[in-house]
C-alpha cells in the first residue's frame, strides 16, 4: 500500500525539472500539430495526453501554492495607495475600466477601420461602427462618473442610463448587419492555431465577469453602475457570436453550411433579444423613476 501512495505521490507531483520540460514540448507539439493540421494522428492523441497529464499537475500544484502567495501579494498590492483604493473604491474602479474598455474599444475601432480601407469591404465597417458605438457609451459613462459623484444626482444617473439603452438598442442594426454578412456572404473570423483556444478563453472570461458584475453591483443600486455592466455585457455577447464563427472555421467541416446558417442567426437572434430586452427594461424602469421623482418633488 506503501508503495502505491509513493508511487501516485511521484506521479502527482514529479521533479520542477522535469514537469518544465515536459509543458515545453507538449507547448511545442500542439503548435506543431494544430498548424500541420494533424488533429486526428496517432502522435496527436498522445501529445493530448501529456498536455492533459501536465494542465492537470499544474492545476493541482497550483491549487496548493497559489493561495498562500495570493494572500502576500495581496497584501502587498493593499499596501500600495492607489491599488487600495481600485479594490476598495467602487466609483474609482468603475472609472478605471472605463478608461480602459474605451482604450480597448478605440484601439479596435482604428483596427477595423483600417483593415476595411485595406480590403475595400463593409465586413470590417461594420465591427468598427459596432466598437464605435461602444466606445460612445462608454465616454457618456465615463464623462459622468469623472463630474458627478455616484449617488449624488438620482435623476442625472437615470437620464444617462436612459440615453446608453437608447443607444444600445443602436448595437442592433450593427448586429443585424454583422449576421447578414455571415450568413449570405459567408464571412466569419479565422484564428489560427492555439489563438482560437486563447479566444475562447477570454471570451468566456469576459461573459463570466459581466454577468458576475451585474449580480454584484446591484446592491449599490446605481444606474450609471448598471448601464456600464450593460455595455459590457452587450459587448461580450457579440463577442461570443465572433467566436462562434470562428469555431466553424475551425472546426465545422463535417456540419452542414444551412445548419451553420441557422445556428448562426439563432445565436445573432438570441443576442438581439438580450440585448433589446436590456435597453428597454432600463428605459422603462429610468422613465418611471424619474416620473415618480419629479412629483414627489412637485408635491412637497
Amino acid at each position: 500500500m506503501k508503495d502505491w501512495k509513493i508511487i501516485c505521490k511521484k506521479i502527482i507531483y514529479p521533479p520542477l525539472w522535469l514537469l518544465t520540460i515536459l509543458t515545453s514540448i507538449s507547448t511545442v507539439a500542439l503548435i506543431w500539430i494544430f498548424v500541420k493540421k494533424l488533429e486526428t494522428s496517432p502522435i496527436a492523441y498522445v501529445v493530448y495526453v501529456t498536455s492533459f497529464y501536465c494542465l492537470t499537475v499544474i492545476c493541482i500544484i497550483g491549487s496548493k501554492t497559489i493561495p498562500a502567495y495570493y494572500k502576500k501579494v495581496k497584501s502587498k498590492v493593499y499596501e500600495n495607495k492607489y491599488a487600495n483604493r481600485y479594490f476598495t473604491d467602487t466609483a474609482f474602479k468603475i472609472h478605471v475600466n472605463l478608461y480602459r474598455s474605451l482604450i480597448v474599444n478605440l484601439l479596435f475601432v482604428a483596427f477595423n477601420a483600417t483593415l476595411a480601407i485595406i480590403y475595400s469591404t463593409y465586413w470590417f465597417v461594420i465591427f468598427a461602427l459596432y466598437y464605435a458605438i461602444m466606445a460612445i457609451m462608454r465616454f457618456l459613462l465615463l464623462r459622468y462618473i469623472g463630474n458627478n459623484k455616484i449617488g449624488s444626482n438620482r435623476v442625472g444617473e437615470l437620464k444617462r442610463a436612459r440615453l446608453c439603452a437608447y443607444i444600445l438598442m443602436s448595437v442592433n442594426l450593427a448586429l443585424s448587419g454583422a449576421v447578414l454578412m455571415m450568413v449570405y456572404f459567408g464571412r466569419g473570423f479565422e484564428y489560427y492555431g492555439v489563438i482560437i483556444y486563447v479566444v475562447a478563453l477570454y471570451t468566456f472570461y469576459i461573459t463570466t465577469t459581466a454577468i458576475v458584475n451585474i449580480i454584484r453591483y446591484r446592491k449599490y443600486n446605481s444606474p450609471v453602475i448598471s448601464a456600464s455592466n450593460t455595455v459590457k455585457l452587450a459587448a461580450s455577447l457579440v463577442s461570443m457570436l465572433q467566436l462562434e464563427t470562428a469555431m466553424f472555421s475551425q472546426f465545422g467541416a463535417d456540419t452542414s453550411a444551412r445548419m451553420q446558417e441557422i445556428m448562426i442567426m439563432a445565436t445573432g437572434a438570441g443576442i438581439s433579444v438580450v440585448v433589446v430586452t436590456m435597453s428597454v427594461y432600463t428605459i422603462v424602469r429610468s422613465t418611471r423613476e424619474i416620473r415618480k421623482i419629479k412629483e414627489q418633488i412637485s408635491h412637497e
